[in-house]
């Protein structure tokens, strides 16, 4: 994989460095969040936890999802397989309008290099074998970057303590519709 650290970071609209509340130089940015093409499936088909985690996501303007084409290719395969292409087509232009997208180099694994060159401190999957104690280790040389299933990531994210550091100021609740 691609050394993430070697991208320039964010930047703010006068081209300065994003600080957001302090962190860490290199750290990855909590309201960034990459779901693994299973989990986008699962949002749209099936629910459950996946559709909770998400809804955590799309309920408020600055948590951030972020994809890249190959992530999304691979989401819209499974919807295409397990469902039909028109919606799989249908899902794909939604999501594209609500994700931010980044590249990364062909061959990387499409959730990890998401979350590495998106700043992503979260990854949504329910692969376990992205969630072990080995992959961890490898990973952590390239990105700090929390692996977690959806259910955890939904009882877990706290926007209401994570609002004053981001956005500054009390929390409001949520500011969008999920399903909207």
């Amino acid at each position: 994989m691609t050394d993430p650290r070697e991208a320039t970071g964010p930047c703010d609209r006068d081209g300065s460095p994003v600080t957001d509340g302090g962190r860490e130089p290199n750290a990855p940015d909590v309201s960034r969040v990459v779901a693994d093409a299973d989990v986008l499936a699962a949002d749209l088909l099936v629910g459950g936890s996946a559709r909770d985690a998400l809804d955590v996501v799309r309920a408020h303007s600055w948590v951030t999802l972020v994809a890249s084409e190959p992530l999304l290719d691979d989401a819209e395969a499974t919807i295409a397989a397990l469902a039909d292409v028109d919606l799989a087509a249908d899902w794909r232009e939604t999501v594209e309008t609500m994700a931010t997208l980044v590249e990364h180099p062909v061959g990387d694994h499409p959730a990890l290099a998401s979350a590495a060159h998106g700043d992503a401190a979260h990854v949504l999957t329910l692969d376990e074998s992205l969630r072990s104690a080995k992959t961890n280790a490898t990973v952590k040389q390239y990105v700090t970057t929390s692996f977690t299933p959806p259910d955890g990531f939904a009882r877990l994210f706290d926007p209401e303590r994570l609002h004053p550091e981001i956005v500054g100021g009390d929390y409001p609740g949520p500011d969008h519709d999920p399903r909207a």
